[in-house]
């Protein structure tokens, strides 16, 4: 028996795959998007070097992981009649990480967050009717709360109909919540929302460099068109692989679901400044929130410049990330403080370095090679029918 991950080759999904690898001794199923065994090897590898050297790759990985070759979007996740079978009887549990975060693309989350989350939702079906489903793990976001200003938002008053949302990703996954639940009443479910996810409070170096990107631009303005005292909700992704982790190989679940945030503890636009520059960076900004309105606009229009110009790419990231910088709201976390018996680093104690890494390698990740020669090998348990999503 195993435990079914998808996502497992994307940021936060290596972190989750790295902690059970370490810390649980059962076989990993992954779903991995390539066209053969060795390129999911390395996709895999490419993931996981970010926590661990290439012997403790071969080891684990090689020992302990089974690759299914497929995609969430397609029927039976692109299995065939025999790995689809193969799959049902090996999945012992789930945790769903794989989505888009194509906050513009309402086409792209539809086929990703829905469709996908569906085919998911059909293999747990399956696997709970042929030998029962110990839980199903679900990676949401706290930005299916919608359009909220100046709030403190917990768990189960979270989700509301009736309140617009900022974007596709937000809709969709909210959604999919709701699939979950309707469609596996009788299965162990969960569903995690983090916040921002933001660096590692452990090591500075990223592999996700979105929001990166929007800290370093945001960090380098003069003039910032925010309230200084309004917060931010930024956690390290280590402490969510960590939760996730934990509350997944829980025998017993004690909430149905959780905030991943640093909830009240979240600092402030004049907090984080000013921790950078207690960290000797050389930082001058002013506080102009009358400009927000202008700078939204100047944001939108600019969004819609030529790419030669240098200018859209930079601007259409923040016309994403800008709604959920000027909400002032901060998700209760009190659940998961509970359960793991500590809250997250502060962005404040870590912030500065992550913003030296992505300066200093230009907002890349320098990423290692496969070595020339290997010894083990991920077992290649689907089939290895090319991926339509390669």
């Amino acid at each position: 028996m195993a435990i079914f991950v998808t996502g497992g080759t994307g940021y936060l999904g290596s972190y989750v795959v790295c902690g059970l690898l370490r810390e649980h001794g059962e076989r990993l199923a992954l779903l991995v998007r390539a066209r053969d065994v060795d390129e999911a090897r390395q996709r895999l590898w490419k993931a996981l070097q970010l926590h661990m050297g290439f012997p403790e790759f071969e080891a684990l990985v090689g020992s302990r992981v089974d690759v299914y070759l497929g995609d969430i979007t397609q029927p039976h996740l692109g299995q065939s009649d025999s790995d689809w079978a193969r799959l049902v009887r090996a999945t012992d549990s789930i945790i769903h990480i794989a989505a888009s975060l194509n906050r513009k693309s309402a086409k792209t989350c539809m086929n990703v967050n829905l469709r996908g989350c569906l085919e998911v939702l059909k293999l747990a079906r399956a696997a709970q009717q042929a030998h029962g489903l110990r839980r199903f793990s679900d990676v949401s976001t706290t930005a299916v709360a919608g359009m909220r200003n100046g709030e403190t938002v917990h768990e189960d008053t979270a989700i509301d109909w009736e309140r617009s949302d900022y974007d596709p990703y937000a809709r969709t996954k909210k959604f999919a919540e709701h699939m979950l639940h309707e469609l596996l009443p009788d299965v162990s479910s969960v569903v995690f929302r983090p916040s921002i996810v933001l660096g590692d409070s452990r090591i500075a170096q990223t592999t996700q460099f979105d929001m990166v990107r929007a800290f370093v631009m945001l960090a380098r303005l003069p003039v910032l068109p925010f309230v200084p005292e309004w917060r931010l909700d930024i956690v390290p992704a280590d402490y969510v692989g960590r939760a996730i982790v934990a509350v997944h190989q829980r025998p017993q679940l004690n909430h149905g679901c959780y905030h991943l945030s640093s909830g009240e503890g979240s600092l402030t636009y004049r907090q984080i400044l000013d921790s950078l520059r207690l960290h000797g960076k050389r930082l001058h900004h002013v506080f102009a929130p009358r400009l927000n309105p202008g700078f939204s606009r100047t944001v939108d229009s600019l969004a819609g410049t030529r790419r030669q110009w240098g200018v859209s790419g930079p601007a259409s990231l923040l016309k994403v990330f800008l709604p959920y910088l000027c909400f002032d709201t901060v998700f209760d976390n009190s659940r998961i403080v509970a359960e793991l018996g500590e809250a997250p680093a502060p962005f404040s104690a870590y912030a500065s370095r992550l913003l030296d890494f992505a300066v200093d390698n230009a907002l890349a990740y320098p990423y290692r090679p496969w070595p020339s020669v290997v010894s083990a090998s991920v077992h290649p348990a689907g089939s290895t029918q090319e991926s339509v999503r390669a």
